[in-house]
């Protein structure tokens, strides 16, 4: 078990560009050079190759990863079992009030569990839902009960 704090320097050091946008039209996929673009909706496959995304998430994983190893060192393997076993339970929840959840999916429960309840994100402004009225407590529980 490693104690770093800074996660391992394997990146690169300029940003390369992958483009499969077609010469007329930056941007724009070109589905006959490159085939079918990937999904939006597939998790696996970055939204970005910038190699600062990476950096961000590899640095997140670290903190996180010494964060639960110094709780197992301070108070034994049940606490960070303990912690992983509530964050799971809030994430696969079937009821999200929408009142107390940002955009992105995740709660109001779970930053208080990862420790986020004190910092306001981008993700939490700019949610992409703008437009879209948030239902009140009331509606939500009508539609959850059936009534």
């Amino acid at each position: 078990m490693s104690m770093r704090i800074v996660p391992q320097s394997g990146h690169a050091d300029t940003f390369q560009a992958t483009t499969t946008s077609a010469p007329s039209a930056p941007g724009v996929h070109d589905t006959l050079r490159h085939g079918v673009a990937p999904s939006a909706y597939d998790a696996s496959v970055p939204a970005s190759a910038h190699p600062l995304e990476a950096r961000l998430k590899n640095w997140e994983a670290t903190q996180e990863a010494l964060k639960m190893n110094t709780l197992r060192r301070t108070y034994g393997l049940a606490e960070p079992v303990r912690r992983g076993m509530e964050l799971k339970m809030v994430r696969d929840s079937e009821w999200r009030p929408l009142a107390l959840q940002n955009g992105a999916g995740k709660s109001v429960h779970e930053d208080i569990l990862m420790g986020r309840d004190d910092m306001i994100t981008w993700e939490d402004i700019f949610t992409n839902e703008e437009q879209r009225q948030v239902p009140g407590i009331h509606e939500e529980m009508e539609k959850k009960l059936k009534i």
